[in-house]
């Protein structure tokens, strides 16, 4: 089965954090794809760890890399953006989550989160499956 990942569990195959063997484990559960946003979300991630001074400069340089591998498919933001703005409006909530959002609705794919506030949205959206990891 396709599985949706959005950044809050893909962030954590290359930062070492609680329930980081979680999320590796979803890597070997189906094809996985997500919204091309999901880069700039693991570069911000990545660029929060490095000023945090949890991981140095060279190993996220390598980390943002190695962290789109497990992806099947990237699927541009242009292709969702107008569902995913419309779920912003609807859910009120902000429209980053909403591309996962949108994708997992199109292609009928389960959205595998560690992100709380998005968590938040299950008993909201009923177009798409939401997992917490």
């Amino acid at each position: 089965m396709t599985l949706v990942v959005d950044a809050s569990v893909a962030a954590l195959w290359v930062l070492k954090q609680q329930q980081s063997e979680n999320a590796v484990a979803v890597r070997h559960e189906g094809p996985l794809i997500a919204p091309s946003l999901i880069a700039a979300e693991i570069g911000s991630a990545l660029w929060k760890a490095v000023a945090r001074d949890n991981i140095a400069r060279n190993d996220a340089l390598i980390a943002i890399r190695d962290a789109l591998l497990p992806f099947e498919a990237l699927v541009p933001m242009e292709d969702l953006r107008i569902r995913a703005l419309e779920l912003a409006i609807e859910l009120k909530h902000p429209i980053y989550d909403c591309f996962y959002l949108a994708l997992a609705e199109r292609e009928r794919a389960p959205l595998i989160t560690a992100d709380k506030r998005l968590l938040g949205l299950r008993r909201k959206m009923k177009s798409a499956e939401i997992r917490p990891l």
